[in-house]
């Protein structure tokens, strides 16, 4: 099976690819816009008549697109998560290679949902911000393109290479930096939100499968548990050995101890601060797997403490 992989170089496409090349049946063509794609091309401002023409040449049973934006302003999220897609779905009309294409969406899609609800394929989306409505977009472009295709919608990526800008990320990056100073105590904020985190490499996994399947319109990706921030945040001082104290900015008033120790008085020490889930969201989400479990025969496997374990280990080799 010919592959192609769009955005082998980001989160998700570094363990796709990974899991693609273990295969001995696949053969694999990354594109992107870095030195190292076999093939250079933007998305965002290539034509599709030259895509076109790349996949007329390659003849991919297979495209999976791992591309996209997480920050910016609306019109760089719209360039990169919804323009960009647009060429995919209208070059691979064009072509005559009759390719799959396997979309990575997202959660953030759905935008936020009823505490102690789990979310469904068929639930309305309603995105809370222009990250969500960007991909939306982008889902709604390959749902109405008349293509063999399939939207994986992630929910909350973690494990190794997690971004240090994200939330876990930026939590693992502040307990290290106190850790490094000897600080006694960390201030949170945020940590009331609670994410279906889902391992990279599971998602990786799901990718793999849905290539391989005949499944076709939205499939949700994620662990089937909400987990809150502050449990999250408590696992990762434990994996980390961290034994002073977690104070939650934004919650109830006190200490949330993270391992036996006592919180540095000093006031001239300013502790490090993480920020809230930045995903328009709000307070909850949870997906229901179902639909991965019966049409994709997936499962994750991966738990969050060892999601989280190897956060902590890359945030503890940097200087």
């Amino acid at each position: 099976m010919r592959v192609l992989l769009i955005g082998a170089n980001g989160y998700l496409g570094r363990f796709v690819a990974d899991r693609l090349l273990a295969d001995p049946a696949v053969q694999l063509t990354a594109l992107g816009r870095g030195d190292d794609a076999d093939v250079r091309f933007d998305l965002a401002t290539g034509s599709p008549g030259a895509l076109t023409r790349f996949l007329d040449a390659v003849h991919p049973g297979v495209v999976i697109n791992c591309a996209g934006a997480t920050r910016g302003g609306a019109r760089e999220l719209t360039r990169h998560n919804t323009v960009a897609v647009a060429t995919v779905c209208e070059a691979l009309r064009r072509s005559g290679c009759g390719a799959r294409l396997v979309q990575i969406g997202c959660g953030a899609e759905y935008g936020p949902s009823q505490p102690g609800s789990s979310t469904a394929e068929d639930a309305v989306p309603r995105p809370g911000g222009p990250y969500g409505v960007s991909k939306l977009a982008a889902t709604e472009l390959v749902l109405g393109s008349g293509l063999d295709a399939v939207v994986l919608r992630v929910f909350s990526p973690a494990g190794p290479g997690t971004p240090a800008g994200s939330p876990l990320g930026r939590l693992a990056e502040a307990m290290r930096r106190a850790m490094q100073s000897g600080d006694g105590e960390l201030k949170l904020g945020g940590l009331g939100a609670q994410r279906d985190f889902v391992d990279v490499r599971d998602v990786a996994r799901a990718v793999h499968a849905a290539s391989l399947s005949a499944a076709q319109g939205v499939i949700n990706i994620g662990s089937g548990r909400a987990v809150r921030l502050r449990d999250a945040a408590a696992v990762l001082a434990r994996v980390a050995g961290y034994a002073g104290a977690l104070h939650e900015l934004d919650g109830p008033p006190g200490p949330l101890r993270a391992a036996i120790g006592h919180p540095r008085t000093d006031p001239d020490h300013a502790a490090p601060v993480a920020y809230p889930y930045p995903d328009g969201c709000g307070s909850w989400q949870q997906a229901d797997v179902r639909t991965a479990r019966d049409r994709l025969g997936w499962r994750p496997r991966i738990n969050l403490e060892e999601s989280l374990a190897d956060i902590w280990m890359e945030a503890a080799c940097r200087i």
